[in-house]
């Protein structure tokens, strides 16, 4: 994401910036061996053995946790680090509930919208990724999220804020 000096409008931040003080509760959970790498802002779960990992293909909306924080962290690679992610078995801090910044990869936010997760993804809708977060139903291929409002439009970065209301998976 470019940074500005002097610029005419103001983005929404990095993925997974806590946005809103005051209501947020988090938690952190070691994150799940072997299993893909949970970048700031991304959807996740927590298993029955209380680990973490992203949310995917085959995970429902009652199983969604909350959003994987931005933290201190130290960078795992040197050309790469405006992207910066949990990798290995890492403590995770999740957001569980409270306003966080997050991509937006298809369709266009309205505050009080719809959140959806795509677990399917559609060639028709190369933007679309699979455990990424989305503002416009796509049938089957995407879930709604119950308990998760849009708080914003998105920027040029297409970063929006993500409001979760209720905890779930505690």
């Amino acid at each position: 994401m470019p940074g500005k000096v002097i610029g005419i409008s103001f983005n929404y931040g990095y993925p997974g910036t806590i946005s809103r003080m005051g209501d947020e509760i988090s938690r952190t959970r070691p994150m799940k061996a072997e299993t893909d790498d949970i970048y700031f802002g991304d959807p996740v779960i927590v298993s029955a053995d209380g680990t973490t990992q992203k949310f995917g293909a085959s995970d429902t909306a009652a199983a969604f946790a909350g959003v994987a924080m931005r933290k201190i962290k130290g960078a795992t690679q040197y050309l790469a680090q405006n992207r910066a992610f949990y990798t290995g078995q890492e403590p995770v801090d999740i957001l569980e509930r409270g306003g966080v910044t997050v991509n937006v990869n298809v369709g266009t936010p309205t505050i009080g919208g719809a959140v959806y997760i795509r677990t399917v993804a559609n060639a028709g809708i190369p933007a679309g990724v699979v455990g990424g977060f989305e503002a416009a139903a796509d049938g089957t291929n995407t879930i709604q999220l119950t308990n998760a409002k849009w708080a914003t439009l998105k920027d040029a970065n297409s970063v929006a804020e993500l409001t979760i209301l209720t905890r779930q998976s505690v």
